[in-house]
């Protein structure tokens, strides 16, 4: 389990000072997958290097499987090597001198300086863990991308650490190769059971691999939950638009209707559910992501109120197309099944789903 409480770190600059983690408190149980997600410079890595003794915090307190790392009041700073933790950097770090096998020993041999008949089982464990049993003798520089991300996520848990750290493991690889290896990422978490930090500002992986997820921005963590509930229920207009890029409709909130709202806007009245509350009269934001957007060519084929609108712009991306449509002047993303076309300039009408939308109060925003 890791606990981490109140922590502060800054970085002095010639403009002063600046917060690169401002006092954040997050919790990960034994055994869950636990992202940090935002955008670069949000403190994402520096929360992580703290964690691993990396970056030295001005405040607060961390805590691996119950032990204190790190206490400002208690004064205590364990150095990386004794918190027995494992890590992957995004640039991996392989080793180029090194074959496979002496990569993923290196650890055991320097570290925890484990009994050399242990260490010939060990590395072929964590190698086997990764399908590089077979290329243990092989240059570490001659593998291929996956390959190197492997082999450092093999030397990162050669250890069995108490917790696995991750930062941006994957940012390096191509789409396809991404995709694969977020697969084997988590099965490998969830094979050895390991407490797992991951740090990234892709949404995709964040939302298709973790637990929980908690979104940062300017040092500050802004949203914690499971990944569903991030998604469809965002606490502020910044979560709403970096998880899935929703459309931001502003209104004002005009009655509640059973567990859901009706919002007046400039363009038409608006329903949704939504599970924050809201006070009638206050400025809001109407928030719908553009998968929740259904398009038609006449209002008679929806089965849910809407507005007539214009195809503005149209890119076809295989799995489904993106358009950008205009409602008087505001324009919306929508995302629909590519057997739902339309041309630039052709007239239709779109529908949302209430029970797909959500309201983000005035005071969050």
């Amino acid at each position: 389990m890791l606990v981490v409480q109140n922590l502060y770190k800054s970085f002095a600059t010639d403009f002063g000072a600046v917060k690169a983690v401002d006092r954040i408190s997050f919790e990960v149980p034994q055994g869950a997958f636990f992202s940090l997600l935002g955008p670069s410079g949000c403190g994402k890595t520096t929360t992580l290097r703290c964690i691993a003794g990396l970056d030295r915090p001005e405040q607060g307190e961390i805590k691996v499987d119950g032990a204190v790392v790190f206490s400002s009041n208690q004064k205590i700073l364990i150095p990386p090597h004794q918190r027995n933790i494992g890590m992957v950097f995004q640039s991996y770090a392989i080793w180029p001198h090194m074959n496979v096998f002496d990569n993923v020993a290196f650890p055991l041999r320097i570290g925890q300086k484990v009994p050399r008949r242990y260490v010939n089982e060990k590395v072929q464990k964590a190698l086997a863990l990764v399908h590089l049993e077979d290329l243990g003798n092989r240059p570490a520089t001659n593998l291929s991308g996956g390959q190197q991300q492997r082999l450092a996520l093999a030397r990162a848990v050669v250890r069995e650490p108490k917790l696995l750290l991750l930062d941006e493991p994957l940012s390096n690889l191509d789409a396809k190769l991404r995709d694969e290896m977020r697969i084997e990422l988590k099965r490998v978490q969830r094979t050895l059971g390991l407490t797992t930090v991951y740090v990234t500002h892709d949404q995709t992986e964040a939302l298709s691999m973790s637990d929980t997820v908690a979104v940062m921005n300017n040092g500050r963590i802004i949203q914690v939950d499971e990944p569903k509930r991030i998604y469809e229920h965002p606490v502020n207009q910044f979560v709403a638009d970096f998880i899935g890029a929703a459309n931001l409709i502003p209104g004002t909130l005009v009655a509640t209707n059973g567990d859901g709202f009706v919002v007046e806007t400039p363009y038409g009245t608006l329903e949704c559910a939504n599970l924050e509350h809201g006070k009638t009269g206050s400025k809001v934001l109407f928030a719908v992501k553009p998968e929740d957007i259904q398009l038609f060519s006449n209002p008679s084929e929806s089965l849910f109120p809407g507005w007539p609108a214009t195809v503005e712009q149209l890119s076809f991306l295989g799995g489904f197309v993106d358009y950008r449509i205009s409602v008087g002047d505001l324009t919306l993303r929508a995302r629909v099944h590519p057997s739902i076309y339309f041309r630039a300039g052709d007239k239709v009408h779109l529908s949302f789903q209430s029970h797909r939308c959500s309201v983000i109060a005035g005071d969050n925003l």
